[in-house]
Formats: structure tokens, C-alpha cells, sequence
């Protein structure tokens, strides 16, 4: 039986990581009842540390920091890998795209590498070099300014070659995403790329993992009225889903 200090270190630490729990989620993982559990997030709370929210709890600082992307690559690695199996379903052969740099764009793109036809343009210098070489793509880079941190590439060069064309799909990695704040992200200069990327896209596809939901980083992109589908995991709390739902936004879940 593990002490209730031990527990209760382990449920902040994922929700510092995470950024929101589920109270059902952490009964099954440390095996007690839902009453414990919320036991728990209450203390955290009468702590200052999170903000209770319906079936959770959220952090209560949820303005979304900048990691690398390494240290993104770390985080919800099996839901990203999930939501990317899914976003390349989506894609057919033929279609001219838009992949956002990011660490569930890039999981995207491995699974390309064998898809016939498809033109792809990217901000993302890592993306653009995993699919070196894939015969059957047509890779295209924004060029601009690089961002060492993410590998990204920013600026008015990037978003001058994206309104030279139009794309079938935008398939958009963000760091926030909440009613109040829209679609956010934690450089200006790439929120300024995000727009122009959704404005030359017919479709735009968000994917994420549901940790995203209810945060907001610094930097607005846009609304979520151009949002067709968002692609995410089965975590995704109910009252988002049905709210997402009302906007007409498919919701895809894996």
C-alpha cells in the first residue's frame, strides 16, 4: 500500500506534466477510490497549486511554457504517435498539404514516407528531412528565419512563400487551445506563420493531445471558427467534446 505523501507527489507530478488529470483515470492507476482521488485534488487546491474542473483538475498556472523540442518529443508519446496514425488516414494520395512544425507533425510525417503523390510543405526543418528521399512526395520548405529550439522556421520570408499557394490541408500542432483564447502557441513569429498557414489551407485539422485542451500560451493564432476536425486522444474531457461538437468541429478520439 503506498503512503498517501507518495500518491499525491506522483498525481502533481502528472499533472505538471500533463497539465490536467481525470479523477476515473487516477483511481484505476493507484488503485483507490474516487472519493481518495478527489480528496487529493482538493488539498492540491486549498494549496493554490490546481483548479478543480468537472471529472478533474487542471494546472492552475496554465499558460503554456516554451520547451524544446526534444523535451516535447518526451511528452504523451503513445497519444501522439495515435492522433499521427489517425491524421494520415486522413490524407489522400494526390493532395497538397501542410505540416506544422512540431513533435505530433513530425510523427505525422513518418508515416508518409511510403504515400504516393503528395505535395508537402513544411516550416519544420526535421520534418523536411525525414522525408528526404521519399521518391513518390514533393517536399517544400517556407525557408526564413530558423528556430533553434524547435527546429522551425519563422519570419516574413515564410509567410510570404505560403501565400504563393493554396492546400487541400493544414494539419496544425498548437501548445493552448481553449473557448476564451482561441488556438495558441508560445512564439510570436510562429503564431504569426499559424495564420497564414490556415488561411491558405481549405481544411484545417488540429492534433493534439487532449492536455492542450482549457490552456493558452502566449501568442494567438486564431479562433476556432476555421477548425474542421480535431484529431486527439480519448482523455479529452466530455463538456470540450460536446462544446466542440456545438461549433461544428468533428472530434475525432484515439
Amino acid at each position: 500500500m503506498k503512503s498517501t505523501v507518495d500518491r499525491r507527489d506522483k498525481i502533481l507530478q502528472r499533472i505538471q506534466s500533463k497539465g490536467s488529470v481525470r479523477v476515473d483515470k487516477m483511481s484505476e492507476e493507484f488503485d483507490v477510490s474516487t472519493v481518495t482521488i478527489r480528496n487529493d485534488l482538493d488539498f492540491f487546491e486549498k494549496k493554490g497549486l490546481i483548479h478543480r474542473t468537472y471529472g478533474g483538475a487542471l494546472l492552475l498556472n496554465n499558460v503554456y511554457k516554451d520547451p524544446s523540442l526534444e523535451e516535447k518529443e518526451k511528452i504523451n508519446v503513445e497519444e501522439k504517435r495515435r492522433i499521427a496514425e489517425q491524421a494520415s488516414k486522413v490524407i489522400k494520395d494526390g493532395e497538397s498539404i501542410i505540416l506544422d512544425s512540431g513533435s505530433t507533425t513530425r510523427e505525422i510525417a513518418l508515416r508518409l514516407k511510403d504515400r504516393k503523390n503528395i505535395t508537402l510543405m513544411t516550416n519544420g526543418i526535421n520534418i523536411a528531412l525525414e522525408l528526404a528521399g521519399a521518391t513518390d512526395l514533393k517536399i517544400m520548405l517556407t525557408g526564413g528565419v530558423l528556430r533553434d529550439k524547435s527546429y522551425s522556421l519563422v519570419g516574413p520570408e515564410a509567410e510570404q512563400t505560403m501565400q504563393n499557394y493554396y492546400f487541400d490541408r493544414l494539419f496544425l500542432g498548437v501548445d493552448g487551445l481553449d473557448f476564451e483564447h482561441g488556438l495558441t502557441t508560445s512564439n510570436p513569429l510562429e503564431a504569426q506563420l499559424n495564420r497564414v498557414m490556415v488561411k491558405r489551407s481549405n481544411s484545417v485539422i488540429a492534433v493534439t493531445d487532449s492536455s492542450k485542451f482549457g490552456r493558452h500560451s502566449f501568442s494567438y493564432i486564431c479562433d476556432l471558427t476555421p477548425i474542421d476536425m480535431i484529431i486527439t486522444d480519448k482523455n479529452i474531457q466530455p463538456e470540450y467534446e460536446e462544446k466542440f461538437k456545438n461549433r461544428d468541429i468533428n472530434v475525432v478520439k484515439v
